[in-house]
C-alpha cells in the first residue's frame, strides 16, 4: 500500500473509530513505537529510539489525560501510578540507554492493551444482549416450525 493510501486509511479509521477502540489504537501505537525504540537502542541507534520513546511518552500523556476520575476515582488514581511508572522507565532508557527499562514498560503496555481489549469483549457482548433484549421478535408458531426442515 503506498503511504498515501495508508494515511488515508489511518485518518479514517480514526474518525469512524469509537472511544473504546481509540483506546486500543493508542495502546497499540504506544506498543509498536516502544518495541522500535528498543531495537533503535540494541542497535545503538540513539537518535531512533529518543524518537520512539518520545510517542509512547505522548501517548501515555494522553491516556493520563484521559482518565476521568470523577467516574472512578481508586482506578484512576492506580492506572495514572501505572502510566507515570512506565513513563519513569521509559526516562530510564532514554538517559541510560537501558533495555531492560524499556522492556519494563513495553510489558505494562501490552498488559494494558490486553486487559482493555478483554474488556472491550465483554461490553460488545454486552451491549449486544442489550439490544437483543430490545428487539421486537414475533414469538415462533406452528406454521413458522412446520416450515423449518431440518432435513434440508
Amino acid at each position: 500500500m503506498n503511504p498515501a493510501a495508508s494515511q488515508n486509511y489511518l485518518k479514517m479509521r480514526v474518525l469512524t473509530a469509537t472511544p473504546e477502540q481509540l483506546q486500543l489504537m493508542l495502546f497499540d501505537g504506544a506498543i509498536r513505537f516502544a518495541e522500535q525504540a528498543r531495537i533503535g537502542l540494541e542497535k545503538k541507534e540513539f537518535d531512533t529510539s529518543y524518537a520512539m520513546i518520545s510517542k509512547v511518552q505522548k501517548i501515555l500523556t494522553e491516556l493520563t489525560c484521559g482518565l476521568k476520575h470523577e467516574i472512578a476515582p481508586d482506578l484512576c488514581k492506580k492506572l495514572a501510578g501505572l502510566y507515570n511508572y512506565a513513563y519513569r522507565r521509559l526516562i530510564d532508557a532514554n538517559l541510560q540507554h537501558d533495555i531492560p527499562a524499556i522492556n519494563d514498560a513495553i510489558d505494562i503496555l501490552k498488559y494494558q492493551r490486553e486487559t482493555w481489549a478483554l474488556l472491550m469483549d465483554k461490553l460488545g457482548k454486552t451491549k449486544a444482549a442489550a439490544a437483543a433484549t430490545r428487539l421486537d421478535m414475533p414469538a415462533p408458531d406452528g406454521r413458522m416450525e412446520a416450515s423449518i426442515s431440518m432435513q434440508g
